[in-house]
């Protein structure tokens, strides 16, 4: 790829210009304007004008890629097997799976009885229910233990919620008769935990605080009743609640809390009518969380200063803590991240050094070993294993240049059986592309691990392209993932990669602890340490490195670019938390209180003057900045639209160079953008096509 000349002229069109209407806030003994808290205004015609006017400058900014974007989504979509299904999982006498049809957006919930040659029963085909909707998220199929009924959840607004790790949705709920295929007028509103007591006629869920969507509540309903009985309801503003069922389907868990202050209550699944019992009341800085195996609950914890955790039991009778006892002791260096519970088997999947690795433990005689994955870095993680009496673990193998594969382990003779690879169309092949995991030296001489992916042949001379992501928050990991929409990038000629920095728990718990509240700074640090390396080793240059982050990585993206505009030609920013310090000073705000462990509480003066520090949106000054792609969803409740509206409207306000900043924002979209699988390529189309454009690329040919 030979330098080339930026496409795009923004000087040539009038951007938009929000209204600077100030506003004090006040916290403390500090006070702020904001000129721009009005865009908060999400019912206010001003606002939704100013919406559309800048979805209409980014057009005409973007005009000179609009063949190339539509050629991308074409390239894009060109790599899917339309007519997919996934492999079958099988629970309770049916075989389970989910396919797709031809040209459709949606996926078909399906299941065969006792055999794969028995004819199919759709369960829930989502297609059907997105006719007449711009946005359909459906799913969380249950059925009931004697195989009558099936629950479902449905949101079509686009207002859903994915909340911290628990992923809940605000939903409605909906119960169909399997046997007359009818819906029962059975229907509540739910965060989307549902579970079946195992009489098949009474349902434990989950709400939400219509304000604050904050889980909240546990309900027991029972089909054709009339009115729901409250079971819990959590009054901590900081915590949150969810429920789960046992592997053995003998429990209900009852989980509530937050990050490190966890409780878990358990009630039986056998009575209707029974009530929840605490196992270990909630303390400061304890976890667990629990799983059943035949006269024993086991417990993963951080109990007696288990940072990386450890797992424990106890029996079943004898919850108290004073009982439990170890089954893996804690490894300082080996995170413990979940685990599943067979018959004959014990399987723990735990990350070490930045990696998966899934240890296999035999109940009868304590033998180990680990599973050999085969390559050096990559992601792996447990599938659908819902039945008990089974020597067989299904797991997902992928790594950036190896589809996600499902997997079949024999734990006894320890074999693999490749169930499906991912049919990657359009002349992919693994062979053309090589991978690294790097260790790059950061400020403080910490060593943050990388993964990249490049095309053979590759040429560290400075002159490639580089696509770096990065999130680094809420102990997620980021794991290197195949992508096929990054084949589009590879094959002309990018260098793309991760970024595992710090806010994570790619290098376990510590590195999470490390990246959040009063130690923040560290997170974007990392990311612009491992930015500036691939500079250095001349895998890039600054004036062909772009970043990419979205949510709580699009405040890393905002957060770098103050920092150091310099260093990068682009960036892209998704549904971006950028106005740190205004949303965890209004509780108001959804997710703000629950969040207060993550970032800090506003109303301590420390942790509100750290906040301010790196704040995307309070740091913003009179300077010149790279070019700017800005993502959002006017429904999007994680990350309210007005934080990166207000963000793009100040960068427009005080930037002093003439680079592209353009916001798009998807009118009918939640947080995840748009719902359907080939209307999302639309909008990775539309990234692609940005970089590209600021590269000098026109055209859809392949530039190796």
């Amino acid at each position: 790829m030979t330098n080339s000349i930026n496409l795009f002229t923004p000087e040539k069109y009038i951007a938009p210009a929000a209204a600077e209407k100030p506003k004090s806030l006040t916290v403390g003994v500090d006070t702020r304007q904001d000129p721009y808290y009005w865009l908060n205004e999400r019912d206010n015609a001003e606002v939704i004008q100013y919406l559309n006017d800048e979805n209409a400058y980014t057009d005409s900014v973007l005009s000179p890629v609009k063949t190339l974007k539509a050629d991308l989504f074409n390239e894009l979509k060109a790599r899917i097997k339309e007519d997919d299904s996934s492999v079958p999982y099988f629970k309770h006498g049916y075989f389970y799976y989910t396919r797709f049809e031809t040209g459709k957006e949606y996926p078909i919930f399906c299941r065969k009885k006792g055999s794969l040659e028995s004819p199919e029963l759709i369960l829930l085909n989502v297609n059907q229910l997105a006719e007449g909707h711009q946005y359909m998220l459906a799913g969380g199929i249950n059925v009931s233990p004697d195989d009558r009924y099936m629950m479902y959840v449905v949101d079509s607004t686009g207002r859903n919620l994915f909340i911290r790790r628990s992923h809940r949705n605000l939903f409605t709920a909906y119960v169909k008769d399997l046997q007359t295929g009818s819906l029962l007028p059975d229907q509540f509103e739910t965060a989307g935990g549902l579970e079946w007591i195992n009489d098949s006629k009474t349902i434990i869920y989950d709400t939400k605080d219509p304000v604050t969507l904050r889980s909240d509540k546990i309900w027991r309903h029972t089909l054709g009743g009339i009115k729901d009985e409250l079971l819990f309801n959590e009054i901590d503003e900081t915590a949150y609640c969810s429920i789960s069922k046992s592997k053995s389907d003998k429990y209900i868990f009852l989980n509530h809390g937050y990050t490190q202050n966890v409780e878990t209550h358990v009630m039986s699944a056998d009575e209707s009518k029974g009530s929840f019992d605490v196992i270990k009341p909630r303390t400061k800085d304890f976890y667990y969380s629990v799983d059943h195996f035949g006269d024993e609950f086991y417990i993963l914890t951080n109990k007696d200063g288990a940072k990386n955790f450890k797992l424990m039991k106890t029996p079943v009778s004898k919850v108290s803590v004073d009982h439990w006892i170890d089954v893996i002791p804690h490894d300082e260096n080996v995170l413990i991240e979940h685990f599943e519970i067979f018959k004959n088997y014990l399987v723990v999947q735990e990350r070490k050094n930045g990696l998966n690795q899934m240890l296999v433990r035999n109940w009868s005689d304590g033998a180990e070993h680990y599973i050999d994955f085969g390559e050096p870095t990559y992601s792996a993680g447990f599938g659908e294993n819902p039945e008990f009496d089974t020597d067989v673990l299904r797991y997902v193998f992928n790594s950036f240049k190896t589809p996600p594969s499902t997997i079949d382990y024999n734990l006894a003779t320890k074999t693999k059986e490749i169930k499906k690879v991912q049919p990657i169309l359009n002349g992919f092949s693994s062979d053309n592309y090589e991978t690294a995991f790097v260790w790059v030296e950061g400020q403080d001489k910490t060593k943050i691990p990388m993964s990249l992916v490049y095309r053979k042949g590759f040429k560290k001379d400075g002159t490639a392209p580089c696509y770096l992501v990065g999130y680094g928050s809420y102990g997620s990991t980021y794991d290197p993932d195949f992508n096929s929409n990054w084949i589009s990038l590879l094959d002309r000629g990018f260098v793309c990669g991760i970024a595992h920095i710090r806010g994570g728990m790619e290098m376990g718990f510590k590195w999470y602890e490390q990246g959040k509240m009063m130690n923040k700074m560290n997170t974007f640090t990392d990311f612009i340490d491992c930015g500036q390396w691939l500079v250095d080793q001349k895998f890039t240059s600054k004036d062909r490195l772009f970043a990419t982050g979205r949510s709580a990585g699009g405040l890393l993206m905002g957060a770098i670019t103050n920092l150091r505009p310099d260093l990068f030609k682009g960036i892209i920013t998704g549904v971006p938390f950028v106005d740190v310090l205004t949303t965890m000073s209004d509780p108001s705000i959804p997710l703000t209180t629950g969040e207060y462990t993550e970032w800090g509480n506003p109303n301590i003066k420390a942790e509100y003057d750290y906040m301010k520090i790196y704040s995307p949106y309070d740091n913003i000054e009179t300077k010149e900045y790279p070019n700017i792609y800005v993502f959002t969803s006017l429904n999007d409740s994680q990350v309210q639209y007005f934080e990166p509206a207000k963000y793009v409207a100040k960068l427009r306000k005080l930037k002093t160079d003439h680079n592209t900043l353009v916001l798009k924002t998807n009118m009918s979209g939640s947080h995840g953008g748009s719902s359907g699988r080939f209307q999302r390529l639309h909008e990775r189309a539309a990234e692609y096509s940005f970089m590209l454009g600021l590269l000098g690329i026109q055209d859809a040919g392949i530039k190796n």
